[in-house]
């Protein structure tokens, strides 16, 4: 999907719209996967898992992600995550077009979970939850708060953020690690996974000032209280790890990326109705877990699910929701 020349002075933007198989125009359920921030999307066990739940599976590559770099980006870079709607909208057309009887489940990962919480808040306000046939949101380790200690989101840091970013927006502020939560993954490593490390480096894309104060933002939005106006499933592990390249079998039975207890915290700012469920021993991201985390993660996915499809069969008419 062509997005038009890039705000930030990095080219012409894309979008990449992914789809598992052919088109079924019957379908009566659809599923739209965003990624998070050094990820594109590349998990096809979760597409098949949707897909043999009878969802439609779509999955975007953000601007600047996976499939949708070029050549002169920097990986990942925005500095203002509302850009992202225009790409969202835009998928959400394709998939009307090609089912036009479906409903739309969204799925969001880590700083995926954040953008599309913030997008659905937007639709909702502009009352068009119901239109676009928007009706469930899940959230897989959603990033609802700065990780790390407590002085990195007082006030005075988060201005400093703001200020610095305005002259120096591609400082780097922290740069790629050795390995760590990458190495877990990645089958070439201790993992179980196989991915293009370009697009997704064991040790992660460099983080840059005026990516992080457009994050920042969209915390301080979160934080205020959003309401997604769908009900949502979040899940996240049970613990947080310290990221570590010597100690590969702790971070594998933890989130060595984020704060859960932040996640915790925040979840009741997603809004509507939400269920919280933690998974034992689960990764950052919970459907790459090992082994016995994934089945509990896609355990407590087919019982949200089962909730959810007759939810949405007893709900009203699709006449009467536009």
């Amino acid at each position: 999907m062509a997005l038009g020349p890039d705000p930030d002075g990095e080219g012409e933007l894309v979008a990449t719209l992914v789809r598992r198989g052919d088109v079924d125009p019957s379908a009566r359920h659809a599923v739209l996967l965003v990624h998070g921030y050094t990820d594109y999307f590349f998990n096809t066990e979760l597409a098949d898992h949707f897909a043999g739940r009878g969802f439609a599976f779509y999955a975007l590559d953000l601007h600047k992600c996976g499939r949708s770099w070029r050549e002169g980006q920097t990986p990942h870079f925005t500095t203002d995550l509302a850009r992202y709607h225009a790409e969202l909208d835009r998928a959400l057309d394709v998939i009307a077009a090609e089912l036009q009887r479906a409903d739309v489940l969204v799925y969001g990962h880590s700083a995926g979970g954040l953008i599309v919480s913030l997008w659905l808040d937007r639709l909702r306000r502009r009352g068009l939850t119901a239109r676009k046939r928007l009706t469930g949101l899940i959230l897989n380790s959603p990033w609802l708060d700065l990780q790390g200690p407590a002085i990195l989101r007082a006030v005075p840091t988060t201005a400093a953020i703001r200020a610095a970013s305005r002259v120096r927006k591609r400082w780097v502020v922290r740069r790629p690690t050795p390995g760590g939560y990458g190495t877990t993954l990645h089958r070439d490593y201790h993992g179980e996974f196989d991915y293009d490390l370009k697009w997704k480096p064991v040790g992660g894309f460099p983080v840059t000032l005026g990516w992080i104060h457009a994050i920042r933002r969209g915390h301080a939005a979160l934080h205020r209280g959003l309401d997604v106006g769908v009900p949502n499933l979040i899940l996240r592990s049970d613990r947080s790890v310290r990221e570590s390249t010597e100690r590969v079998d702790d971070i594998q039975r933890g989130d060595a990326v984020l704060d859960v207890e932040q996640i915790a915290r925040w979840a009741g700012c997603i809004g509507n109705r939400s269920t919280i469920v933690p998974i034992t021993d689960a990764k950052h991201d919970v459907f790459l877990s090992v082994p016995e985390a994934r089945r509990q993660a896609y355990r407590e996915l087919d019982r949200w699910l089962d909730w959810y499809t007759r939810e949405i069969t007893h709900a009203a008419p699709r006449s009467e929701r536009g």
